[in-house]
């Protein structure tokens, strides 16, 4: 049966260690559970055949067991009125019926033993579907948690890169103000020296002779009043 099967596997299996190694546990887990929901109600059904054909051979065998008892009742009630053929009837009776009571007991021994087996498929399932609920909300919280550090390194990096272009443009002023600065000082170099005599006597070729201009107003108001 494949449901058996699949239990099999899953009592001898170890669930917390299918999760650890999983490449995706949040996705695992919720398939996983859709699984197991979707199997326990085949092993409901299931197990619940076994226990019914479990109470058939039981009564199978309760009842064999009460014919027997009553055989050899009515073998001794037939001795008692001394018809022994009567007797001798009942126990071979009997003999037939201790030997279908022990091929009962062995049915009934394996739906037992089915039953059993059934029951702690059923609860070893349940267990299991009981551990993924409570972990579930804990690996889909640490799933976000992962998701959001991820996205805050991409940030960080995206940060890390704009520091970078931010410090290269800062170097690259830098080079620009020195390259300036060596130009103006090489013109400054370039230069042809001034002469301190020449800047002197232009000061004074420049300037206004006060008396000569004195002397000029003087000749002029002379010729008007003649």
């Amino acid at each position: 049966m494949g449901v058996l099967r699949r239990f099999k596997d899953i009592m001898s299996s170890n669930i917390n260690a299918l999760l650890d190694k999983a490449e995706n546990p949040e996705k695992m887990i919720d398939q996983y559970m859709r699984d197991a929901r979707r199997d326990l109600g085949k092993v409901k059904a299931e197990t619940a055949s076994i226990m019914a054909e479990e109470q058939r051979a039981k009564r199978a065998l309760n009842e064999c067991t009460s014919d027997i008892e009553k055989m050899q009742k009515y073998a001794l009630k037939a001795l008692n009125a001394e018809n022994e053929g009567d007797a001798r009837t009942f126990l071979e009776r009997k003999a037939a019926l201790v030997a279908k009571q022990s091929e009962l007991q062995q049915a009934y021994d394996l739906a037992s033993a089915n039953t059993d087996q059934m029951r702690q498929m059923h609860d070893k399932l349940v267990e299991d579907i009981s551990k993924l609920e409570a972990r579930r909300s804990m690996i889909k919280g640490k799933a976000a948690v992962a998701k959001t550090k991820q996205k805050m390194n991409e940030m960080t990096s995206s940060v890390n890169n704009a520091s970078y272009s931010v410090s290269s443009f800062e170097r690259m002023e830098e080079k620009v103000n020195r390259a300036l600065d060596e130009a103006n000082a090489m013109e400054e170099l370039n230069r042809k020296p001034g002469d301190d005599i020449e800047d002197l006597t232009a000061k004074y070729e420049s300037s206004v002779n006060v008396d000569d201009e004195l002397a000029a107003l003087r000749e002029q108001l002379k010729q008007r009043q003649d």
